[in-house]
């Protein structure tokens, strides 16, 4: 009979540092056969939504979170039952993921206990990967799927279902060579309990055993001047308008907490200047129009955004100083030779900024089907996190909301950010002579340390010339 063990999979850092996710959903149930690198669940990091594929092929034999839950990394999410001495790549060592370094050597355990590391040496397997995502990858060696198989009951593993445990000490206790977990001592399906009431188990005393929250703790609680008085830290989404309060707290997490602590680090770290300019693009609007009807553009989706972004581009190459950033490490200015043009895009889960690598070697045609890519994928929640970063200057385009003009915050680490007004139509003078004309305010904020206002006030110059007689293009080109 085949010999098994326990594998456990830990939340990867699924880029630049991330030290948290969020499970959405899981795609598999305890019981379940996979395979190396079925997709077993969907996660929240701070920027976007990610597919988690499987490192070992095997059968799920715990689920350590429930949806909903963040995670911190290096956190076991999910155990394995896998062949002895079998792993990701068929009998080699389990996935090594990327970690802090306090955590590094916890990561990847074998069944008894010993670094991922260890097991690796003990049977001589090559240490390569093929990552399938940011931080981790599974060894890829062979094109052959395990056959199904009757699993076996682990004995080496915690609850064996999702639902909620009995409270007992194996429930929660912290296994062997690990430190007992900072956070208040819970089941998932407790914390989860917690959240939905907006109960700070900080303050919940624990009367199970060894000071474990049980289900009866919270519903107490919740009782308790103390848990009417609400607590930031532990409210969750719709806490208070459930029980009839005059609040609905929603917790900062995911894209939004890091856009909040992106566009914070930006306002006070960036000298922001702001510059507005209106003009008149109503020869922009007849182009549109004239394009639209044209076979050459047939099954393409052309907006005044992608003129817009098309003028950004050219207006860069007489102004190069906006497509630049500031490298406070090594006190230079970095100037970059490429555009990668990020759109701001406002999505259910909060705003995100995802860029068009190489936005400057497309044609318009290929810029249109870019744009659509784009906002679709935004829109869905699927932008990866190599889409949201790497970005060297940035569009908002907030005339979709019937906005004329604003002040837009950079985004970290860009010199310049364009914000688009709506097109309306006003009165205008043309030939000495009051006209009705399509206007548009166009609002440029940069960074006053590598943009002075000569350089902004000629990219606008050169963008509003653009958007208002799109011939201009031909003397920048």
């Amino acid at each position: 009979m085949t010999a098994t063990m326990i594998k456990e999979f830990r939340l990867p850092d699924l880029g630049e540092g991330l030290t948290e996710s969020e499970i959405l959903s899981w795609k598999v149930a305890v019981g379940d056969t996979v395979t190396l690198n079925q997709v077993i669940a969907e996660v929240e990091t701070a920027k976007a939504v990610v597919e988690l594929p499987s490192p070992f092929a095997g059968v799920v034999a715990e689920l350590h979170e429930q949806p909903g839950t963040v995670v911190e990394v290096g956190k076991p999410i999910v155990s394995f039952e896998v062949d002895d001495g079998g792993s990701s790549n068929g009998g080699g060592a389990p996935v090594a993921v990327k970690e802090p370094a306090a955590d590094r050597a916890a990561v990847a355990t074998s069944a008894n206990g010993a670094p991922a590391a260890t097991a690796a040496e003990a049977v001589g397997s090559p240490a390569k990967r093929e990552p399938n995502l940011v931080g981790y990858g599974a060894v890829v060696e062979h094109s052959g799927r395990p056959t199904r198989r009757a699993r076996s009951q682990p004995q080496d593993v915690m609850s064996p279902t999702n639902e909620a445990p009995a409270v007992t000490e194996p429930a929660v206790s912290p296994r062997a060579g690990e430190d007992a977990p900072e956070r208040p001592r819970s089941t998932p399906p407790v914390r989860k309990l917690a959240r939905d009431l907006g109960i700070n188990l900080e303050l919940v005393p624990g009367t199970g055993q060894g000071g474990l929250i049980t289900r009866e703790d919270v519903q107490n609680f919740s009782t308790t001047p103390a848990a009417q008085a609400g607590s930031p830290a532990g409210a969750g989404a719709g806490a208070g308008a459930g029980q009839g309060g005059r609040e609905t707290r929603t917790a900062i997490k995911g894209v939004r907490k890091f856009t909040a602590a992106a566009m914070v680090q930006s306002a006070f770290t960036a000298p922001h200047v702001t510059e507005f300019l209106t003009v008149d693009v109503t020869a922009t609007m007849e182009l549109l129009a004239r394009l639209r009807g044209n076979r050459t553009f047939e099954g393409f989706k052309l907006t005044p955004l992608t003129i817009a972004a098309k003028a950004v581009l050219v207006a860069l190459g007489n102004n190069p100083s906006l497509n630049s950033r500031w490298d406070e490490a090594s006190q230079e200015i970095v100037q970059f030779n490429y555009v990668n043009l990020g759109i701001a895009a406002a999505t259910p889960r909060g705003l995100t900024v995802p860029n068009i690598k190489d936005a400057d070697r497309l044609t318009l045609r290929e810029l249109s089907t870019a744009l659509t890519e784009l906002t679709d994928t935004a829109r869905a929640g699927k932008t990866s996190p190599s889409e949201l970063s790497g970005g060297t200057i940035s569009i908002t385009n907030i005339g979709v909301f019937g906005i004329d003009a604003g002040t837009p915050i950079l985004n970290p680490g860009e010199a310049a950010i364009v914000a688009l007004g709506a097109v309306r139509k006003a009165p205008w003078i043309v030939n000495d002579e009051l006209a009705v004309r399509q206007v548009m305010s166009l609002s440029l904020s940069f960074d006053h340390r590598l943009v002075d206002g000569e350089q902004g006030s000629r990219f606008l110059a050169d963008l509003g010339a653009i958007l208002s007689d799109p011939a201009m293009v031909m003397t920048m080109i």
